[in-house]
């Protein structure tokens, strides 16, 4: 019979949970709602609980330790586990919902969707904080993992179990500066090619669809930068001659508050399917099921507004 150890410490496990999420004792501290000494001793505790330092320091951050990467993932499964055991179910009454929900969306659907979201939620459920994360440069299965509630945009996830639903189908434009050389005249798929090209991707491409269409006629655009975000872009496209990319139906207001320009562009270009996904752990949880009702009722009417 193998020996278990009657003096471990489960209160351990959330603040292991937060210190390989956060990576820092302080983030860690902050997120547990413990000051900084209180962290730093559970993570002497845990040291010596598990005979590993779990974090290191490398320069002005700190990094899990292979042990720590290892057991990272099931230290988040134990600590769901016994939330969802303790915790009460979530009140269908969203007035009554005190929660955080994670969503995992780039930054032009934060920027597009932010403010009606926001305050819808405010009205409907005031005691519901809403945490976007931007999406980085790998892919990390976010949604199997629990580390986000809901994912927003082009889903490109492999894990079969995830849930996915349309929310609305759109298609790229060209954006310009008020005053551009390509808003005069008729613009060509040579024009168009032979100005000066800013790409936005989160992996730092320097080329995609555009390219593909231009290249069938014979042509090759001229990228001059590739930046990681769309509300970069954009700020640079505001002061410069540069040709940006955006959706046409989700950013038209934004664009238009930038006092910016869209132009069709001459190709045939593939449309965008934007769908929020889930994990199914969370179909049946109300609070998410009103979460995903929300987020369904800001699209149609952003959508329905004139553009």
């Amino acid at each position: 019979m193998v020996a278990r150890n009657a003096n471990i410490d489960f209160n351990l496990l959330p603040a292991l949970n937060a210190l390989l999420e956060e990576q820092s004792v302080t983030g860690a501290a902050d997120r547990l709602g413990l000051s900084g000494p209180a962290m730093s001793r559970a993570l002497g505790r845990i040291r010596r609980a598990t005979g590993d330092p779990v974090l290191v320091r490398a320069g002005r951050h700190m990094v899990p330790t292979p042990r720590a990467l290892e057991i990272r993932a099931e230290v988040r499964r134990l600590v769901e586990a016994a939330h969802g055991v303790l915790a009460p179910s979530a009140p269908a009454d969203p007035a009554a919902l005190t929660r955080v929900f994670t969503v995992h969306a780039n930054d032009l659907l934060v920027t597009a969707l932010g403010p009606q979201l926001l305050s819808r939620a405010a009205e409907q459920a005031p005691q519901v904080v809403l945490r976007f994360l931007g999406e980085g440069s790998i892919d990390v299965p976010l949604l199997r993992e629990g580390s986000v509630d809901l994912e927003l945009g082009i889903i490109d996830c492999r894990e079969p179990e995830v849930r996915r639903e349309e929310l609305f189908v759109d298609y790229s434009v060209a954006v310009v500066r008020d005053g551009h050389p390509l808003a005069t005249g008729k613009l060509t798929a040579r024009r168009f090619a032979d100005a000066s090209h800013l790409n936005f991707s989160r992996r730092g491409r320097l080329t995609g669809p555009v390219d593909v269409a231009l290249a069938e006629l014979g042509l090759r655009r001229k990228v001059i930068a590739t930046v990681p975000t769309s509300a970069t872009s954009l700020m640079i496209v505001q002061d410069t001659d540069a040709v940006g990319l955006s959706n046409a139906r989700i950013t038209a207001s934004t664009i238009r508050r930038l006092g910016l320009r869209t132009l069709p562009i001459p190709l045939e270009l593939p449309s965008m399917t934007t769908e929020m996904a889930w994990h199914p752990r969370q179909d049946a949880d109300a609070g998410h099921r009103w979460l995903r009702g929300l987020v369904r009722e800001t699209i149609r009417d952003i959508l329905r507004a004139p553009q």
